[in-house]
C-alpha cells in the first residue's frame, strides 16, 4: 500500500497487540485488499488475523477490544476487521473455523452498548475464515511473529469452495442492496472454480470482463468504477438481478462439474 497514514495505524495496532497479548501472541497477519493491490480508503477495510496460543481471558479480550475500537476511530471509513484465532485451528485447519474474538465496524455499536455481553458472546465459528486463511497463504503478509507457512496449513479446496459459495449464495435476493460487492465477488468465485485462481474483487471484475457475456459488462464496469474510483453509480438493477441469476447457475454448474 502507498498510504503512509494507514501504514502507521497498522504498525501501531501490531505494536499494541504485542503489549496486550504478550507471550500468548503467535503472530499478526494482513490479508484482503491491503495485500492484493486494490486498497481504496473509501471502500476497503483493514483486514487482520491475530493468532494466539491457548485461551485468552475476558479481561485481555476487553483490553484488546478497547484498543481496537480506539484505533478503528482513526481508520478508513470501513474501519478495521479482525479475528483472533487459536493456533491449533490453523494447522491442521479446522472448518468451520472457531474464533476467540471478532470485530468489524458493523459491531461497534453492540460493543459500546454492552461491552461485557459482547466479550462473553463474540466467539464461535466463521466460514469466512477459510477464505481469509487462503488469501493469507497465497498473498498475505506477516506483520509480526511466526512465518505464514509455519502457522497456516493449506485450506482444503472443498472448505475454501464452501466458504466462498456461502458468501454469495443469496446473491439473487441481495444484489440490489449490495450490487458492487456481489457483482465482483460472483466473478471471483467463478474465476476460482473455472481457473483455480484466488483473486481480489478488482481482479475478479477484470476476469469477468474477459470471460463473461458482454451483456453483463456494463454492470461489471459500474461495479469496478464504484470499487476502484469511489464513483457514484446508478445500477441497472434488472440487469444486475439477471447477472446474479446467470452467475449462480454458472457457478453451480462449475462446482458440480
Amino acid at each position: 500500500m502507498n498510504f503512509p497514514r494507514i501504514d502507521r495505524l497498522i504498525n501501531e495496532y501490531v505494536g499494541r497487540s504485542t503489549e496486550i497479548l504478550r507471550d500468548t501472541l503467535v503472530g499478526v497477519y494482513l490479508h484482503g485488499s491491503s495485500v492484493m493491490g486494490c486498497f481504496n480508503p473509501q471502500k476497503s477495510d483493514i483486514d487482520l488475523i491475530i493468532v494466539v496460543n491457548g485461551e485468552i481471558s475476558d479481561d485481555t479480550k476487553r483490553e484488546f477490544m478497547d484498543m481496537t475500537v480506539e484505533l478503528n476511530a482513526r481508520a478508513p471509513r470501513k474501519g478495521i476487521e479482525m479475528s483472533i484465532v487459536k493456533r491449533d485451528v490453523c494447522a491442521p485447519f479446522v472448518y468451520p473455523t472457531p474464533y476467540e474474538l471478532h470485530f468489524s465496524a458493523g459491531h461497534l455499536q453492540n460493543y459500546e452498548e454492552d461491552s461485557g455481553d459482547y466479550i462473553r458472546n463474540m466467539t464461535g465459528t466463521d466460514k469466512d475464515l477459510a477464505a481469509h486463511f487462503t488469501v493469507i497463504r497465497t498473498r498475505g503478509r506477516c506483520l509480526y511473529g511466526a512465518p505464514i507457512d509455519e502457522v497456516f496449513a493449506e485450506v482444503p479446496r472443498r472448505d475454501y469452495v464452501d466458504s466462498i459459495l456461502f458468501d454469495v449464495k443469496n446473491s439473487k435476493e441481495e444484489i440490489k442492496e449490495y450490487t458492487m460487492y456481489l457483482t465482483l465477488n460472483l466473478a471471483r468465485v467463478a474465476a476460482y472454480l473455472e481457473d483455480g485462481v484466488v483473486f481480489s474483487k478488482k481482479e475478479g471484475g477484470e476476469w469477468g470482463l474477459k470471460n463473461l457475456p458482454s451483456e453483463f459488462h456494463p454492470v461489471i464496469k459500474d461495479a469496478l468504477r464504484e470499487y476502484t474510483e469511489s464513483a457514484e453509480v446508478i445500477y441497472d438493477t434488472k440487469r444486475a438481478e439477471e447477472y446474479a441469476d446467470y452467475m449462480l447457475n454458472r457457478i453451480l454448474k462449475s462446482y458440480d462439474g
